[in-house]
């Protein structure tokens, strides 16, 4: 059975859901709705063309309540994303999930930062706020996706993206999103050629720094296993393994 879930990580859960939703909203609105104890994240009613993968977010619910809610409410194309504590056993929620025909398609380290304490580091490179168009076209052409739009590039903008330059080229970037129950960290990335100098650390730093001069109390993000080891190195701390179910095809 799942254990009920605390104050904290329910505030991180909100802060992925609509930070999430933000980025998914580049090319048509992504909403976040609260569905009894779960977070449903997807499209916004369109008028053609097909829907995007729903997904479902939860800590402290039981994978058949998680499955139950999903399946009367979706529009029928849907992942399920289970989240335990560090202090919660993993194998039970897997087999549970297995017994209702879902396979597990990835994990991700869940990690809360308090912004309380952010490292001071001398940046090995260049890092600027993107704020004009040039620069943003740029960016997104570097990166072969849009990361920043048109609407983004004033001061108190609720996205803020970074990059990190050499020599005029964009090697790393990375963007903040604003919300008011936190901010989310939202697509790090650094050139390979460029990586084991320090610079996804500085660009880190410069955001959190942002993050707390802008308000924020907190700051939460997702993170690959190679990434799991780079953030706690910034003040980020593990609370929780997101878990991605997708059902099994019939």
């Amino acid at each position: 059975m799942a254990k009920k879930s605390d104050g904290r990580m329910q505030q991180a859960l909100e802060v992925f859901a609509r930070g999430f939703c933000c980025t998914q909203s580049f090319t048509h609105p992504y909403l976040a709705e609260r569905v009894e104890s779960v977070w449903a994240v997807a499209d916004a009613p369109r008028k053609r063309g097909d829907y995007r993968r729903e997904e479902w977010i939860a800590h402290g619910v039981a994978p058949r309540e998680m499955d139950r809610i999903a399946r009367e409410h979706t529009r029928g194309h849907f992942a399920l994303c289970a989240i335990h504590a560090c202090d919660e056993e993993e194998r039970v929620i897997r087999e549970e999930f297995k017994e209702l025909g879902y396979r597990l398609n990835a994990t991700e380290a869940f990690m809360v930062h308090d912004l309380k304490r952010i490292p001071r580091v001398t940046a090995p490179v260049e890092i600027v706020r993107v704020l004009d168009q040039d620069m943003a076209r740029r960016l997104n052409k570097t990166a072969g996706r849009r990361q920043v739009l048109d609407e983004h590039l004033t001061k108190d903008a609720p996205l803020r993206q970074y990059v990190a330059c050499v020599d005029g080229e964009h090697v790393g970037w990375v963007r903040s999103i604003h919300l008011d129950c936190g901010t989310w960290c939202s697509d790090m990335w650094v050139q390979p050629a460029f990586r084991r100098r320090g610079i996804a650390r500085a660009m880190l730093c410069r955001m959190l720094r942002d993050d707390r001069a802008a308000g924020a109390e907190r700051a939460v993000l997702t993170a690959s296993h190679s990434g799991a080891k780079l953030y706690p190195l910034v003040g980020y701390k593990e609370i929780g393994t997101l878990m991605l179910y997708t059902p099994k095809k019939r």
